[in-house]
């Protein structure tokens, strides 16, 4: 972590909020759930026989049971920073379909080189600070001409949620990158024809307080490295609710979630660097589209 940089994410701090986050996670995460859904969807067009399947960044697993039920034949390796989302994840396993959990760091997969055939990630990537040694690991495990997907998401992401804190300078909200940062960091991993398009959706509320707690309940707290330390006073939350107030449309308050979705191919050519970098053992051997979904109904897929 870069400490001179006050948008820096504290990866401990990551690992602890979202541990303690598990079993209110998915009862707050229905945004993650939507797009989750629309990322597996677009697995639909290619005719993947997978071998093996590791969902980067799974959480809880719900989306970890889906890939093996849909590629039953397929190792499926959840795997996840948090040790309270993978006990979470129990709760999905099936008899007849079951995954593996594995407990890791994205930034260092316990997973030997070129051994995996498709890397799935829903909306973990902005988590990682930078991106590019996550990248990097991906295409190392991933076998020649293997596929990764991912969601994430993009700078406008909560831009009234960071207005409406925009007082003392501190971070409030996590930085994220935009799409052509991303479409440069897969290219500099090595990574071939990535695919890349924007999807705006945004989520309505009675309340600003009904936004901080969902980012809460799904464990998106405020982990940058210069975020303030004291307990927040009540002025200052009274102050921020009166600028969100700002941004009310037709009774509601909107938050934007700017929804990237990518696609790339392990480039061939850059197998021999991927190779090159040492990696633990195995574990176990845009469109710019915009969605407005009230709170209520964001478990039903929209599309634009």
């Amino acid at each position: 972590m870069n400490r001179s940089d006050p948008f820096a994410l504290e990866r401990a701090e990551v690992r602890n909020t979202f541990d303690r986050a598990g079993e209110s996670y998915e009862t707050a995460a229905l945004l993650q759930a939507r797009v989750g859904e629309e990322l597996l969807a677009r697995l639909e067009p290619f005719a993947f026989t997978p071998a093996v399947m590791l969902d980067l960044g799974a959480g809880t697993g719900r989306l970890s049971a889906q890939l093996k039920r849909r590629y039953r034949r397929a190792r499926v390796m959840a795997l996840d920073l948090a040790p309270g989302m993978l006990r979470q994840a129990a709760r999905h396993q099936r008899w007849f379909g079951r995954f593996e959990r594995i407990c890791a760091d994205a930034g260092r997969l316990p997973l030997r080189p070129a051994g995996v055939d498709v890397v799935f990630s829903n909306l973990m990537l902005q988590w990682c600070d930078p991106p590019d040694g996550v990248l990097a690991e991906v295409r190392r495990v991933l076998k020649p001409e293997g596929f990764f997907t991912f969601s994430t998401f993009g700078p406008d992401t909560l831009r009234e949620l960071r207005e409406a804190w925009d007082e003392d300078g501190r971070p409030h909200v996590n930085r994220f990158l935009d799409v052509h940062d991303i479409g440069e960091a897969l290219m500099r991993a090595g990574f071939s024809e990535p695919v890349l398009d924007v999807e705006r959706v945004i989520v309505t509320y009675e309340t600003v307080f009904g936004l901080m707690h969902d980012l809460q309940a799904i464990g998106a707290r405020n982990v940058t490295a210069g975020r303030s330390r004291a307990l927040t006073g009540k002025g200052r939350l009274r102050r921020m609710a009166e600028r969100y107030e700002m941004h009310r449309r037709e009774g509601r308050l909107p938050a934007t979630y700017e929804v990237i979705y990518a696609a790339a191919w392990a480039a061939r050519e850059g197998l021999e660097r991927a190779h090159a970098l040492q990696g633990p053992a195995d574990a176990g051997g845009g469109s710019g589209a915009e969605v407005h979904i009230p709170l209520g109904r964001i478990g039903r897929r929209r599309r634009p």
